[in-house]
C-alpha cells in the first residue's frame, strides 16, 4: 500500500508538473512575499492607528422617569454610522479604518449598567446625540470594569459565548415595532423587549458579573480602500436574492409560463417581505455580539449562563430572525479536549478579545465567527433606555431630573 502511494510520486506526470510548478517560481514566489508584505504591513499601519485613537468608556446613568420612544435611540445610534475612511493614503500609510464602537449591557453584581465603548475623537459626537434625545440622563467617563477582572482559573470561573443569527441578515430580529413600541404607549401597556435581559442582569448575585457587548461599525460594500482586492457586495443583493426565493414557494399553483407575485402569497410570506423591506431600509451596521458571564468559583452559578443566553429569545420570531451560538467555552465530547488547554485557551482569548472590543481588525479579527448585519432598528431594539415597565430594583438610575437653573439668575 504505501509502496503505490510513493510510486504515484515518482510517476512520470508527477515530476513533470513538480518540474513546472518551481520552473514558475519567478512569476508566483513574488506575488506570494508581495500578498505576505502586505498583510503585514496593513496589520502594522491599522493596530498603530488604532492605538493612536485611544478609547473612552462612557457610563449612562438613567433618570427614573423616562418617557421617550424607542426610536429616539434609532436617532442617537445613527450617529455611530461612519462609512468613510478617506483617500487611499490615510488607508495604505496611515492604516485608517471604519471606526467601530460597543454597545455595552452590565451586570456587576446585580447592579444593572449602561455603557458606550468608543475612541475618543467620537466622545463629544455621542454625548451631543444622547443628550438631543435624552436630556436628563447623564453621562460619565469611567475606569473600564472588565480591565477590573484579570484571568485567573484559581480565583474565578469563566464562560464565553459569541452569537449569530439563526437566518440570513436580511431577516430582521422581533424588533420594538413588532412590540407596539412605536406608537409609544402608557408604561402599564408596554411590552418591552429589553425587559427579560435587564432582569436576568438584576437577579445576579455579589460575586457574579455578566457583561454583554454589541460590536457595531457601518455596514457599506467593501473594496480596495477596506484592503480587499475583490469587491464585496452590500447585504442589498442578498436581500434581492431571499425575497425571490420566498416568492418562488409560494404555495399557490401557478399557471405555466406565469411568474411569482405578491398576490400568490400567503398572509405570513407578504408579512416577512415586508419586514425584510423594512429592515433595508434602515441605516445598518456590521455587528457582532459577546456574552460573559463571571463569577467567583465559590459563587459560579452554571444555571446563569441559560439564563443570559435565554434573555435573547424574545428577540426571535419563527418566521423571521433569532439569535444562536457560534461559539462558546465549552466542548460537547471529552475527546475535544483531553487536558483541558483548548478549553483553557479559548476563555482566555473571548475574555482578551472583550476587554480589547477587537473583533474587526487584529488582535482577534474574526474571532468567535462571522460578524453579521443588523439595521439601526434592531440595535435600538437590544440597546435602549427602558421607561417605567422596568422595575429591577438594581437597575441603576437617578433618583430625581436635573434641574433646570431659573430664566431671571443674574449673570
Amino acid at each position: 500500500m504505501f509502496q503505490r502511494f510513493f510510486s504515484l510520486f515518482q510517476a512520470e506526470p508527477f515530476l513533470n508538473a513538480w518540474d513546472s510548478f518551481w520552473s514558475l517560481t519567478p512569476v508566483w514566489l513574488p506575488i506570494l512575499l508581495l500578498g505576505v508584505f502586505f498583510e503585514v504591513w496593513m496589520r502594522y499601519v491599522r493596530t498603530k492607528y488604532i492605538i493612536e485613537q485611544g478609547s473612552v468608556l462612557l457610563e449612562l446613568k438613567i433618570p427614573k422617569l423616562l418617557d421617550k420612544p424607542v426610536a429616539a435611540m434609532e436617532i442617537v445610534l445613527q450617529a455611530l454610522s461612519q462609512p468613510l475612511v478617506g483617500s487611499y493614503i490615510e488607508v495604505f500609510l496611515k492604516g485608517r479604518i471604519r471606526p467601530w464602537f460597543s454597545l455595552e449591557l452590565v451586570s456587576l453584581g446585580g447592579q444593572v449598567k449602561f455603557f458606550i465603548w468608543t475612541h475618543k475623537k467620537f466622545k463629544n459626537l455621542i454625548e451631543s446625540q444622547i443628550y438631543s434625545q435624552f436630556p436628563t440622563v447623564e453621562i460619565y467617563e469611567v475606569p473600564d470594569y472588565s480591565l477590573q477582572v484579570p484571568f485567573n482559573e484559581d480565583v474565578y470561573s469563566y464562560f464565553g459565548a459569541q452569537l449569530k443569527l439563526s437566518k440570513a441578515d436580511v431577516y430582521p430580529i422581533k424588533s420594538y415595532i413588532d412590540y407596539g413600541l412605536n406608537d409609544n404607549p402608557k408604561e402599564e401597556f408596554k411590552v418591552d423587549p429589553i425587559t427579560p435581559v435587564i432582569e436576568y442582569l438584576g437577579s445576579l448575585k455579589q460575586d457574579e458579573q455578566t457583561w454583554i457587548q454589541i460590536l457595531v461599525r457601518a455596514h457599506r460594500e467593501e473594496n480596495l480602500k477596506d484592503a480587499r482586492f475583490f469587491k464585496k457586495t452590500d447585504w442589498k443583493a442578498q436581500a434581492k436574492k431571499e425575497i425571490d426565493k420566498i416568492i418562488s414557494e409560494s404555495p399557490i399553483k401557478l399557471e405555466e409560463g406565469k411568474t411569482g407575485t405578491l398576490q400568490n402569497l400567503t398572509d405570513i410570506q407578504k408579512d416577512t417581505i415586508n419586514a425584510i423591506q423594512r429592515n433595508l431600509s434602515k441605516t445598518a451596521f456590521d455587528s457582532v455580539i459577546r456574552c460573559v458571564y463571571l463569577a467567583k468559583k465559590e459563587s459560579f452559578n452554571g444555571a446563569n449562563i441559560g439564563g443570559m443566553l435565554g434573555s435573547m429569545k424574545q428577540y426571535s420570531s419563527g418566521n423571521l430572525n433569532g439569535f444562536r451560538p457560534s461559539f462558546t467555552t465549552s466542548f460537547d465530547y471529552p475527546w475535544q479536549d483531553f487536558r483541558g488547554k483548548r478549553l483553557k485557551d479559548a476563555k482566555q482569548t473571548i475574555l482578551d478579545a472583550y476587554k480589547r472590543r477587537s473583533y474587526f481588525h487584529p488582535p482577534h479579527r474574526g474571532f468567535g465567527g462571522s460578524s453579521f448585519v443588523l439595521s439601526v432598528e434592531e440595535l435600538a431594539t437590544m440597546f435602549h433606555f427602558p421607561g417605567g415597565v422596568s422595575t429591577t430594583p438594581t437597575f441603576s438610575r437617578i433618583v430625581s431630573k436635573k434641574g433646570e437653573p431659573p430664566a431671571n439668575l443674574p449673570i
